[in-house]
């Protein structure tokens, strides 16, 4: 929630008035955009403004939508050849599957900040349960996504399935240690009938994550909860049976995408830094995994 500083009577110090100045902060887009309308677009009916501030000097830390005409400090970056990019180019239909929490980061986030869908791509969003803290649902919507994967595998009608779980992330913010067991069990669960249903049609599986959180619920310096991210290596388990093969030691998020594209056959784009992370006993022509 926002900071308001106030008064010994619970009154604000200061307000947004008229001809201020405003810069906002936020670097990530999808947090910015509702108190930017909020506060520059005078034909917002949402919610109710007593006093709307007129001619705002509001600038923003980046372009948080592409409908707004308001200066920003950082342009932004024209992402080239993405995973994305490259399924659409050799036209792979793929399936995107996530619960409301994190149906934006299989779609705008996956797809470099860009709203629309790109071809062969497809999305289904599970609604998240409505309470007031995950915690309280540990189990979240995990056997809603899985349902629909399986569904999705079974049938065989595209050729990549980008699956977000929130379970970790969302109960890990919480703080609450037993809950946060219960939902990587959860996960656990589903994960186990994905890979039984990729198994039987001879696919490939990939699970990792970009961030930490539930791996950590006590925080080590004070010994109450820890509530936020943190920066462990996070795991990447490969599961392709019918090439079996070891993982390099290390590894970078940016080695997934190669190490997807490499176990479908596809050669990776020179705009992609990074290194298929398999090794073959015998094969020194593998590059190592960077650190």
């Amino acid at each position: 929630a926002p900071i308001v500083v106030t008064d010994e009577k619970g009154q604000p110090t200061a307000r947004v008035r008229t001809g201020d100045a405003v810069m906002f902060y936020n670097f990530r887009a999808d947090r910015a955009r509702q108190m930017t309308r909020a506060l520059t677009q005078s034909d917002l009916d949402k919610f109710p403004r007593r006093n709307f501030p007129e001619k705002l000097h509001f600038l923003s830390m980046t372009r948080y939508d592409n409908t707004f005409t308001l200066p920003y400090v950082f342009p932004p970056q024209e992402l080239g050849r993405i995973l994305a990019g490259v399924m659409a180019d050799l036209k792979l239909k793929n399936l995107r599957v996530a619960e409301t929490e994190k149906y934006a980061h299989v779609t705008y986030f996956f797809n470099g900040g860009v709203e629309k869908a790109y071809p062969g791509e497809d999305r289904i969003l599970v609604p998240s349960p409505k309470v007031a803290t995950y915690d309280l649902k540990p189990e979240m919507s995990a056997e809603g996504v899985k349902d629909v994967v399986v569904k999705a595998v079974n049938d065989g009608h595209f050729d990549v399935l980008i699956v977000n779980f929130a379970n970790a992330d969302m109960v890990g913010h919480s703080g609450k240690l037993e809950a946060a067991i219960k939902a990587v069990e959860a996960v656990d669960a589903c994960l186990g009938e994905i890979y039984k249903a990729v198994r039987a049609k001879g696919g490939a599986m990939i699970v990792t994550a970009d961030h930490g959180n539930a791996e950590l619920m006590v925080n080590p310096e004070t010994g109450g909860p820890h509530t936020a991210h943190t920066t462990n290596p996070v795991p990447l388990i490969l599961i392709a049976e019918q090439r079996p093969t070891r993982l390099a030691e290390g590894g970078a998020l940016a080695d997934i995408a190669p190490t997807l594209l490499a176990v479908m056959g596809v050669p990776q784009p020179p705009e992609m830094t990074g290194h298929d992370l398999r090794v073959f006993d015998g094969n020194a022509g593998v590059p190592p995994a960077r650190a």
